[in-house]
Order: structure tokens, then C-alpha cells, then sequence
């Protein structure tokens, strides 16, 4: 199961496109950031980012995560507001 902080750290880099921003974003530095993605992507059995030298881009896997992951971080902020 996903932790809220992993889909957390794939949102904001498929929405940014590059670790330092989506790292800046969350307020974390970049090697946590990328620690959470690729910890995201070892419990879900599926790479969701290509990584290059200009950033990361999601991978077909990825952009079919994404819908999914910010439902449900919609539903865990829902649910803390209860």
C-alpha cells in the first residue's frame, strides 16, 4: 500500500517535471524526493517516471497512476477534515 507522502512526491513531479522543483514544492530536498518515487514505483512493481537529464517525464504506467493517486489524496485530505 502506497504511503499519502509517495503519491505525494509522483504528483508534484509529474506536475513539475524535475526533481529540484518537485522538491523545493514539498519543501523536501532532492534525495528524499527521490527516494519516496522510487520507493513508490518498488511496491507498485511498475516504473512511472523516465527519468533524463532535463527532469522526469511519466511513463504510460505513470500517467494512468496519477488519476487514482490524487483521488486519493483527495479522500485521505476529505477524511482528515471530517
Amino acid at each position: 500500500m502506497p504511503e499519502l507522502s509517495h503519491l505525494r512526491a509522483a504528483i508534484a513531479l509529474a506536475e513539475e517535471g524535475h526533481f529540484g522543483r518537485a522538491a523545493r514544492r514539498l519543501h523536501l530536498t532532492q534525495p528524499p524526493l527521490s527516494r519516496q518515487v522510487r520507493l513508490l514505483e518498488e511496491t507498485l512493481g511498475v516504473r512511472l517516471f523516465e527519468r533524463t537529464p532535463q527532469g522526469a517525464v511519466p511513463t504510460p504506467a505513470g500517467l494512468a497512476f496519477l488519476p487514482g493517486a490524487r483521488a486519493a489524496l483527495r479522500a485521505a485530505e476529505a477524511a482528515g477534515q471530517a
